[in-house]
């Protein structure tokens, strides 16, 4: 997967673009591998691990959309993608939210086991959505498919753009 992350920022700096993210389940898993690369800081603006609800809402991301769709809903990654692009200045969010095979007492889901995943590039006000299931008993498995998924699909936005 290095190769991949090495592609990802090397494709950033070319295209003279950068990026910001907004975590949750991943822990920050997802700006942890691209500052594991060289010349990172030339892309990754800034990087928020917001855990809590509280913290998503300070960043930006719209009570209401919680209250309505949930914490671990498409319409909340989408929140925090464009939030955490607007509030860092970057050409690309990434908003990243669910459950990675757990429970949350707080924040009921239906599917414990879905991740949502939002990229939003600002020079076209577009969204690029996708979700993931996992299912493994280790967390830090979980994270990990999260991120390649992540990975992959910055890979392919910068590649056909």
């Amino acid at each position: 997967m290095s190769e991949k992350i090495e592609k990802l920022v090397r494709l950033l700096e070319e295209k003279k673009k950068t990026i910001a993210t907004m975590e949750s389940c991943t822990g920050g898993g997802v700006a942890n591998a691209i500052t594991n690369i060289e010349g990172a800081s030339d892309v990754l603006h800034f990087s928020a691990v917001t855990y809590s609800n509280c913290f998503k809402i300070k960043m930006g991301v719209s009570e209401e959309v919680i209250d309505t769709y949930t914490v671990y809903s498409m319409e909340t990654a989408k929140e925090m993608s464009k939030k955490i692009s607007l509030f860092a200045d970057s050409n690309y969010g990434v908003g990243i939210t669910g459950m990675l095979n757990a429970v949350d007492p707080v924040n009921p889901s239906k599917n414990p086991n879905k991740v949502y995943i939002s990229i939003y590039d600002c020079n076209q006000d577009t969204y690029y959505n996708d979700t993931i299931e996992v299912f493994s008993q280790d967390r830090r498995d979980n994270k990990e498919q999260v991120i390649q998924k992540v990975i992959n699909m910055l890979l392919s936005l910068l590649e056909n753009n």
